[in-house]
């Protein structure tokens, strides 16, 4: 007998893993697992990760999930819908296979083109028309780069693609790039949603060069033969090409109209609305990212969230068992609990990745400030909390000059734990609402593709189904607190400029001319196709 209950089968390309979610119809969590990849940081501003890898990730997921929760229940698989982080850029040969590792949208290799392009009235003229902020996270800067400083690779290049194109290539063939992914790379014209010419200059790629436009609700292909056996799926089963992770996240916690935002905390963070209207800025401090004809996705990214708490605790956490971050992280979150707001004049700017909105510094570094004798290694914890979210409350308050925010949702690993969340509903003194449950991004993507199904006649509707159960409010005396100290943490974010240019130009002087002991950086490699094999 065939199975005759549909599920929706939702995968995540993050910066750091691979999510695969399956859903009833209804929405309900039938089951997800997640896998990592790391991130290689090989020299100066560089992070990369390989395609290859991610792939090989999503395969093994995908198959344990049908293995283990879909087939033994009997389950059809209607739909599998895709989504990812934006930015990356991933070089590939004639064949499809990559040459060198994918550049992601935390790399800053490029910030000398993108400071010249910023300056530039041909940069102004391509905000306004791409809506990406000229910045080395936009793959328009990483392409630029690759012409003029990897040249044998930009030789060899056949197609520029992201790491969702890539890896809905290596399933089905096709070459694909959804409006929404395609409307964060500096390339899109979100107005004409078409490849804008200007930008193709001055990347000097031509249209040809990049995987073909498709709207979020397009089934790319079909499964090849090879994967249909391995996985068990029906040749019909329907590859939803899907959105970005940002989009979606947005969807999930239904945040769709006038006076709702949404907080994203992950490696990377970001703050974000939904409407009908493009953001305009003369200062180019906002990104405008397609979901669908008319809806737009606006806001500000942080490069530095999860990522910084991360490497906090991988460099001062106790592991009681090797590897264990998750319980290392919780153990330093409890020693934060017993500091008071403010972290008794401890604070901590988190730019180790440089930095994007709002100050849109690819140079800023990170630092302690107002360090005294009597701080603690708690003290410091609960600092490099507060300095990731004084940071996402930065954007916030940014966004406000442009948009009302009424009522504000949070999502992702880091924005869900209860004591990040009580702290952001204290510093925007604002209740704030969040899903424990399910993860926002997965749920966006089951929503577009209910959406797409039928089960909801359109995203808005589908949006106005998302509940929020769990409700945080603010503590108005933590409130004044934060807002004291927020006041000095964003003098110094601006007064530091000049030093984190100056010791930007050094780390790279230096860098370049030490003899390092350390492994020689990975070159781009033209590398054989390889046959994946589950």
């Amino acid at each position: 007998m065939k199975p005759s209950i549909a599920c929706i089968i939702t995968i995540e390309l993050g910066t750091n893993g691979v999510r695969v979610f399956a859903f009833d119809l209804n929405g309900k969590v039938i089951g997800s697992m997640k896998g990592h990849h790391p991130t290689f940081h090989t020299e100066p501003d560089y992070s990369e990760q390989d395609p290859e890898q991610i792939f090989i990730t999503t395969l093994y997921l995908l198959k344990n999930l049908l293995n283990e929760c879909i087939h033994p229940k009997k389950y059809r698989v209607a739909c599998i819908c895709f989504s990812a982080s934006m930015h990356s850029v991933v070089a590939v040969d004639k064949s499809g296979s990559p040459l060198g590792y994918a550049i992601t949208w935390a790399d800053n290799r490029a910030k000398k083109e993108a400071q010249e392009l910023r300056q530039s009235a041909l940069g102004k003229r391509l905000y306004e028309a791409t809506g990406t902020p000229i910045h080395p996270m936009s793959p328009l800067l990483k392409i630029a780069w690759i012409r003029h400083r990897d040249k044998e690779r930009f030789r060899q290049t056949s197609k520029f693609l992201s790491i969702k194109s890539y890896i809905i290539h290596q399933l089905t063939g096709e070459y694909l790039v959804d409006h929404s992914i395609a409307s964060a790379t500096g390339l899109l014209n979100i107005h004409t949603v078409g490849w804008e010419a200007d930008a193709l200059k001055y990347a000097g790629i031509t249209a040809s060069q990049l995987p073909d436009l498709a709207p979020v609700f397009t089934t790319a292909g079909k499964l090849k033969k090879a994967y249909q056996q391995s996985f068990g799926l029906p040749a019909e089963t329907k590859i939803l090409i899907g959105s970005s992770d940002g989009c979606l996240a947005t969807l999930g916690d239904g945040v769709k109209g006038e006076g709702k935002a949404t907080i994203t905390i992950e490696d990377s963070g970001a703050v974000r609305v939904m409407g009908p209207t493009v953001l305009k800025d003369e200062q180019m401090r906002f990104f405008n990212y397609l979901l669908t004809e008319n809806c737009y996705v606006s806001g500000g990214p942080t490069n530095n969230a999860g990522n910084i708490f991360e490497w906090f605790t991988r460099q001062f956490g106790d592991f009681t068992h090797p590897y264990d971050m998750e319980n290392s992280m919780r153990q330093l979150v409890e020693e934060a609990s017993q500091v008071p707001a403010g972290s008794d004049g401890l604070l901590f700017l988190p730019y180790l990745l440089g930095e994007r909105a709002p100050i849109w510094n690819a140079d800023a570094r990170g630092a302690y400030f107002g360090l005294n004798i009597r701080h603690e290694r708690k003290h410091f914890v609960r600092a490099t909390i507060e300095g990731i979210l004084y940071e996402i409350y930065s954007i916030g308050k940014t966004l406000g000059e442009q948009r009302t925010i009424k009522s504000l949702s949070v999502n992702g690993t880091f924005g869900t734990i209860p004591f990040w969340t009580q702290m952001i509903s204290d510093m925007y003194n604002r209740p704030v609402r969040v899903r424990q449950r399910s993860h926002s991004v997965s749920f966006g993507a089951f929503l577009l593709s209910a959406t797409e199904m039928g089960i909801y006649r359109s995203l808005d509707e589908a949006a106005r189904t998302v509940e929020l159960p769990d409700v945080y409010k603010p503590d108005k005396q933590r409130h004044a607190v934060y807002a004291d100290y927020f006041g000095i943490f964003e003098k110094l974010s601006s007064k530091m400029s000049d030093e984190f240019t100056a010791i930007a130009s050094l780390q790279q002087k230096y860098s370049s001319s030490s003899d390092h002991t350390a492994a020689e950086p990975v070159k781009p490699i033209t590398r054989k196709k390889q046959k994946s094999k589950l």
